[in-house]
């Protein structure tokens, strides 16, 4: 039985009139006359219908809502960094990077350094990897520890910005600022307390905010059909994207951002088509061994969260810890995710609700559809937009 089976009995479009048939033919066996427990039926079944419909409505403005997301904030909402590296007594290195689309448009945040600084020189910017990274040099005649820096126009956006200050000594300051507290005192170095709790939020927020990761687990637990296969396929696609992820984040192996990206969404599709193909009487190999398909596709995932981590930064002197910490909080955030989606099919289960048949076809349909928007958004550059710019 397929734990996502939310208590709804699909039916086909033939059968949707059932009711009222079996009224009507109890009234011509009277004669063509119907009784108050005809009409009960009839208005019974009339109640039905009408829940069925809006909740069918409700369920279709969920999915277009999902897609809408999906379309405007599927990597939007990556956090800002703001490096700063001390290179003697009192010069420092300042490297501030920002979430960006295409080569000329980047959120509008700017960190603001307050107390006894002086920037010295002209910033550099450029455009990397769909992020803008500005570098410049900077004066703090006093120490840079005790300043406060401000992330202008932070509280008006859904991101988080990493603050990162390596001294020369070896030790390094780092937080996480957010809409509701943008600005921090810079202070000595936290104690590894601090590092794990910030990395492990981080990696929390980076599953729950990644649209597509999540996309890929759902299109999981919807093939999904007994509870052994749910911890396998868990279990499978968490050691994988495990293994990727310290492997790519330690620098052992590497892959080009874009098209790792565009693989990942590719997944998302090939798993869609194999939903399809169940819910039409097939038996697909995803469906008999979802732990290997899991697997498989987890290594790549795995890459995708080591770019996002690659973003952020590691600290130097905690590299360990923050790796650890981060995919404890992407695995925390991935059990969350999945408790979620298991309790609300448990809670829809006494919904006295019957859907025609082809409804069982829109969740892959929506899905497949979100994820081929992805691939076709993240290969542009380097398939066809790299041919139209020739």
């Amino acid at each position: 039985m397929n734990p996502l089976n939310f208590g709804v009995r699909w039916q086909s479009e033939s059968s949707s009139g059932d009711t009222a048939f079996g009224w009507g033919v109890a009234a011509l066996r009277r004669g063509g006359k119907t009784t108050s427990r005809d009409r009960g039926s009839s208005t019974e079944f009339h109640a039905v219908q009408v829940t069925r419909k809006r909740w069918l409505a409700t369920a279709l403005q969920s999915l277009a809502a999902l897609f809408l997301l999906g379309v405007s904030s599927a990597h939007e909402l990556r956090p800002s960094y703001l490096q700063v590296i001390e290179l003697e007594a009192g010069t420092y290195d300042v490297l501030w990077k920002v979430p960006a689309r295409g080569d000329n448009q980047r959120l509008a945040l700017d960190p603001r350094f307050e107390g006894n600084t002086t920037v010295t020189g002209d910033p550099v910017d450029a455009f990397v990897d769909n992020a803008h990274v500005r570098r410049w040099k900077m004066e703090c005649p006093d120490g840079i520890a005790g300043t406060r820096v401000h992330i202008d126009g932070l509280a008006q956006t859904f991101t988080d910005a990493l603050v990162r200050v390596a001294y020369a000594d070896g030790t390094e300051f780092v937080t996480r600022l957010q809409a509701d507290n943008p600005a921090t005192v810079i202070t000595a170095a936290p104690g590894p307390g601090a590092v794990a709790w910030t990395y492990f939020v981080l990696g929390v927020e980076h599953i729950l905010l990644g649209i597509d990761h999540l996309l890929f687990v759902l299109a999981l637990l919807l093939i999904i059909d007994s509870r052994r296969k749910l911890v396998g396929t868990i279990t499978a696609f968490t050691l994988a994207h495990s293994i990727t992820l310290a492997l790519a984040s330690l620098g052992y192996v590497s892959l080009p951002g874009p098209p790792v990206e565009a693989v990942i969404a590719l997944s998302i599709v090939l798993v869609a088509l194999e939903i399809l193909r169940k819910r039409r009487g097939d038996h697909p190999a995803t469906a008999r061994w979802p732990w290997v398909v899991a697997f498989g596709f987890g290594l790549l995932h795995g890459f995708g969260f080591a770019g996002a981590l690659s973003d952020i930064g590691l600290p130097q002197k905690s590299v360990p810890l923050a790796l650890l910490l981060f995919n404890v909080g992407v695995e925390a955030g991935q059990l969350l995710f999945v408790a979620a989606v298991l309790l609300l099919a448990a809670g829809t289960k006494r919904l006295p609700v019957r859907l025609p048949g082809w409804t069982k076809l829109i969740p892959p349909y929506a899905i497949g559809s979100l994820a081929m928007f992805w691939v076709i958004e993240r290969s542009w550059d380097f398939t066809l937009g790299h041919l139209f710019s020739l």
